[in-house]
């Protein structure tokens, strides 16, 4: 599984599509592992779902989302945690551990339509 947290320095973006880059961690055995730093390419409606699934992205964690990438990135089958702050290592860690949780804003089927395969 690999996860990208939006990233401003070393913490978790408050805003997805606006952030400086997507740290990308891969998590096994409930341990994640930072694996490289994907620039963001720019706040372009509809593109980054399909950015982030090119790269094997399963998951995807930011302060904030608007509702229509939230359902762009349910509909790709990409899991949706917004709510979340801190420093994106920690963050990484507790989503790993499963202890991570998201606050107002995170991916369910009455927001996706149904077509959230990963939950």
């Amino acid at each position: 599984m690999k996860l990208a947290i939006a990233q401003e320095g070393s913490a978790v973006s408050a805003h997805f599509g606006h952030c400086e880059a997507y740290a990308v961690y891969s998590i096994e055995n409930s341990t994640a592992v930072r694996e490289e730093d994907l620039a963001n390419p720019g706040h372009q409606p509809g593109f980054l779902p399909v950015y982030l699934g090119e790269h094997g992205i399963d998951v995807v964690i930011a302060g904030g989302m608007g509702p229509r990438a939230v359902e762009l990135f349910c509909q790709n089958g990409i899991e949706v945690v917004l709510g979340v702050a801190g420093p994106q290592d920690e963050v990484a860690r507790s989503y790993a551990a499963g202890t991570l949780e998201g606050g107002p804003g995170v991916c369910n089927h009455s927001q996706c339509s149904g077509d959230c395969e990963s939950h």
